[in-house]
């Protein structure tokens, strides 16, 4: 991507003055390895830049501690080790070690809560330089390293072979931390998670003597580290080490063509975005959009169905925003999709006596895919929570979205609800740390700002009308017939918080459902110092 972007002045961190740069040292076979260009694996020739390592007094040190997507989190740490090797990391993971520092690790920057940013972090490992994206022939999969965006990813395994994974519509979010989480997006009705198609895993890791070292695990039953991997596939971030390396392959998927071994792209995006102005939806008009919207996904939601590869995302915006709006996609060269669209926003639309705006436009699948810019505009700010729901939203649920968000309130909040299940359903609970596997819409819920004094406004809002939302359970979606948890890629401290969690189910249920103790296990086994920790990590077993 050539775009500059707050992450583009890492590409020439070396050559600026002021840091410390420490090359890591290497004897006999390993220097003459080292010294290899890269350009064969997709990365730039010439020799690997050495450990960097950025205090407080340095000029990159503002640049590199605000990276985060959320403002209201800035952390201070004591150094910012900036890695191009996984051998790097071993050597920072043990210099902050040492040094007494516990450390926190940064990829593309978009965590919701300060994990990252927390007081108590003196050591940031930042991953945005390790980036590489190639095909390892070795492994027969696809090499992506934690630093590469989304986009970066995207562009490499699409212009050079023609496939692509089914991970998140934000191009700048990176790597590392979105497939921890499972990570899903567009193409995850059709293709699953992204965490269905990773195959093996690198990982720095921190054993019981307090040194750090590298462990490659992969989904292959005979391998020892096995359960390793298992927990890289939705198990989150922050919990078992650091990844320096994902590869993925296609389950089941054969032969040595690269072209052949993950998912095709889709020759097109063929897209239609619905607006509903806030001035003419009635409560009446709104509830009739929000119950044919569940009972359409409710109809729609099977491995088999015809709509596989539509994609929506339903902008429930709060009545300061001016409108509601429904962004769906197809692929384009699927016989009959702008049929299947139009049949969807009829369905969505049908008897509600409004008529909605349609734009509509077709864009070939790269451009449109790279083009989903997120800038938050200095609204950076921001309380996020989430829920999966396995039933359309009761009547209750559906006057409780329409009094928080037909409020005459100036919190710009919005309950954004994503197109799920269908091919994600297909696959076992405990297959992978996914546990959600039985929900037919995503849910995430937001507040954004930009004044600091705002901010006992919208985290009331948003607190409270997730809350009301769930009241039957407590205040958050608890496994049950209706509800299947949250998302750990939209972490949330308040489920840890008995004022906002009344249901008597620990957060670590509403994430991983029955999978939680089968990742205590990896923990123990593979982080036994507790390393690696943060508000909602995942905890040692008693």
């Amino acid at each position: 991507m050539n775009e500059f972007t707050r992450r583009g002045f890492l590409g020439s961190a070396a050559a600026v003055g002021g840091a410390t740069v420490v090359t890591t040292a290497v004897s006999g076979a390993q220097a003459a390895e080292a010294a290899v260009p890269e350009a064969a694996q997709g990365g730039a020739c010439g020799a690997r830049t050495g450990l960097v390592q950025v205090d407080r007094t340095d000029r990159r040190y503002q640049d590199l501690v605000s990276r985060g997507f959320n403002g209201r989190f800035r952390g201070k740490p004591d150094a910012v080790y900036v890695v191009h090797t996984a051998d790097q990391v071993v050597d920072a993971v043990n210099r902050a070690l040492d040094a007494g520092q516990r450390i926190a690790v940064r990829s593309g920057g978009h965590c919701f809560e300060g994990f990252v940013d927390d007081p108590a972090v003196r050591a940031v490992i930042d991953m945005s330089e390790m980036r590489q994206v190639f095909y390892d022939s070795a492994k027969r999969a696809f090499a992506v390293e934690p630093g590469a965006t989304l986009g970066e990813a995207y562009r490499t395994l699409y212009l050079d072979w023609g496939v692509t994974i089914p991970a998140g519509v934000c191009p700048q979010v990176g790597v590392g931390g979105h497939v921890l989480g499972g990570g899903y997006g567009p193409l995850s009705r059709r293709d699953g998670v992204v965490a269905d198609h990773l195959y093996a895993v690198e990982v720095v890791v921190v054993d019981a003597s307090g040194r750090a070292r590298k462990v490659v695990a992969t989904s292959a039953a005979g391998d020892p580290n096995r359960e390793l991997w298992w927990a890289h596939t939705g198990g989150g971030g922050g919990n078992f080490g650091i990844v320096t390396k994902y590869w993925f392959r296609t389950p089941g998927a054969t032969g040595n063509d690269p072209s052949g071994l993950l998912p095709k792209a889709p020759k097109s995006t063929l897209r239609h975005i619905v607006t509903w102005e806030w001035s003419a939806l009635t409560e009446k008009a709104f509830t009739r959009i929000i119950d044919n919207h569940g009972a359409w996904h409710q109809r729609n939601s099977a491995a088999d169905t015809p709509y596989a590869s539509l994609h929506s995302v339903f902008y429930l915006n709060s009545k300061a925003a001016g409108q509601i709006l429904l962004d769906i996609q197809i692929d384009g060269g699927l016989d009959g999709a702008e049929g299947l669209l139009n049949d969807f926003v009829a369905a969505i639309n049908e008897g509600t006596g409004v008529e909605p705006a349609v734009q509509r436009s077709t864009e070939p699948w790269l451009r449109a895919t790279l083009a989903n810019k997120f800038d938050t505009g200095g609204f950076d700010r921001t309380k996020s929570k989430g829920a999966y729901l396995r039933k359309p939203w009761t009547d209750a649920q559906a006057a409780t979205l329409y009094k928080y968000l037909s409020a005459d309130t100036q919190v710009w909040g919005e309950v954004s609800l994503y197109s799920y299940g269908a091919k994600v359903n297909s696959v076992p609970e405990t297959a992978t740390a996914t546990a959600q596997r039985d929900s037919i819409i995503k849910v995430w819920m937001s507040a954004t700002w930009m004044d600091p004094t705002q901010d006992d406004a919208n985290l009331a809002w948003i607190r409270e009308i997730y809350r009301d939302v769930f009241a039957t359970t407590g205040g958050v979606p608890v496994p049950d017939d209706r509800t299947e948890g949250t998302f750990i890629n939209y972490p949330d401290i308040d489920l840890a918080d008995p004022e906002w969690n009344t249901s008597g189910v620990p957060w670590h249920t509403l994430y991983y459902k029955g999978n939680y103790p089968r990742l205590q296990k990896v923990k123990a086994r593979w982080d036994p110092r507790n390393v690696f920790r943060h508000a909602l990590s995942v905890r040692l077993p008693d």
